[in-house]
């Protein structure tokens, strides 16, 4: 690693702090100004229950001192003496449930976190491979039947909201067609199936669009020219030429796209219910549960942020003309 590369990334690493540090502070003033609170309901307790009820997580503070300590976990500087540190979400100390009783958040993120990620890696792995290989397809038949279908499809893909491509599959294979089962708790392995195609669906769609952009680029480049005047076979100009320099736009989109395919399934995870991270945020924001609402905003940024510096150094490797700035 050279010097640029390490201080580019140490730049990353102090942006994020500071992203970091904004998102916690919106998310906390935010939630904060909204009207009511995460124990108001039809049934409100006595005033003397509300008071032990806000002594006991810290509400009866002044909101100053509640954001200063808040800051605090998130960053590290402030620990529960009791938080026990099993994985890596349990590093920052998020509180306890204000909802959940007897939950950390650090919990309810880790459990939520684990049917997310599992989900949105399979959907990435899917996305990057078949929406290459389309995009590739699609370049090297440009203007035949083939490529018009591949561009229709994928069209179509990117225009259509993700829930209505949730309903319909839901509706049509499972409630149609049997297929798969209805219901993720007692599904299996099968109830996999819908949500992560639907996850794949879009990004699988535009990097095939990304893909056929860039392959038609490098087909018309001088080296490919050449290459071919010197007597390369169309496999070693496709796979040893073309695919490795439109491989580049793929590789930038890469990493987002897995961050986005695991904060984005907000909606996808409420349809399919799907006991993820997506559905924790949702349950915690109609539920006004302000400990969870912040754990999760503060770890999905953290993740965009990392996957958008490691997308950033693998085109840097893939392409070492390009410089870091």
């Amino acid at each position: 690693m050279n010097g640029k590369t390490f201080m580019y990334i140490l730049k990353r690493v102090a942006m994020a702090i500071v992203t970091v540090f904004v998102v916690v502070t919106v998310t906390f003033w935010f939630m904060r100004l909204i009207p009511g609170g995460p124990f108001t309901s039809e049934k409100t307790p006595n005033q003397a229950t509300q008071d032990a009820i806000n002594a006991k997580y810290g509400l009866d503070k002044p909101l100053f001192v509640q954001y200063l300590i808040y800051v605090g976990r998130c960053f590290g500087f402030i620990h529960d003496k009791d938080a026990v540190v099993t994985d890596i979400w349990h590093l920052l100390d998020f509180g306890p449930s204000l909802k959940q009783t007897g939950m950390s958040v650090a919990d309810i993120i880790s459990n939520g976190m684990g049917q997310s990620f599992i989900h949105g890696l399979i959907a990435a792995v899917i996305a990057l491979l078949l929406g290459t290989l389309l995009g590739s397809l699609a370049a090297v038949k440009r203007g035949t039947w083939l490529d018009r279908i591949i561009m229709v499809i994928s069209t179509a893909s990117v225009a259509f909201p993700s829930f209505v491509i949730a309903t319909f599959l839901l509706y049509f294979f499972a409630i149609k067609l049997h297929v798969v089962p209805t219901d993720y708790a007692t599904g299996g392995e099968a109830a996999f199936i819908l949500p992560t195609i639907t996850l794949a669906i879009y990004p699988t769609a535009y990097i095939a669009r990304l893909s056929r952009s860039a392959t038609l680029d490098s087909l018309g480049s001088d080296y490919i020219i050449t290459a071919r005047a010197k007597g390369a076979g169309k496999a070693r100009i496709l796979f040893g030429h073309v695919m490795k320099n439109s491989l580049a736009p793929t590789i930038t989109y890469a990493g987002p796209m897995f961050a986005g395919i695991i904060t984005g399934s907000l909606v996808i995870e409420q349809i399919y219910q799907v006991p993820g991270i997506g559905k924790a945020f949702i349950n915690s924001i109609t539920g006004r549960d302000y400990s969870l609402v912040m754990g999760t905003t503060v770890v999905m940024t953290d993740l965009i942020v990392v996957m958008t510096l490691v997308s950033d150094i693998c085109y840097k490797i893939v392409n070492p003309r390009v410089e870091l700035e």
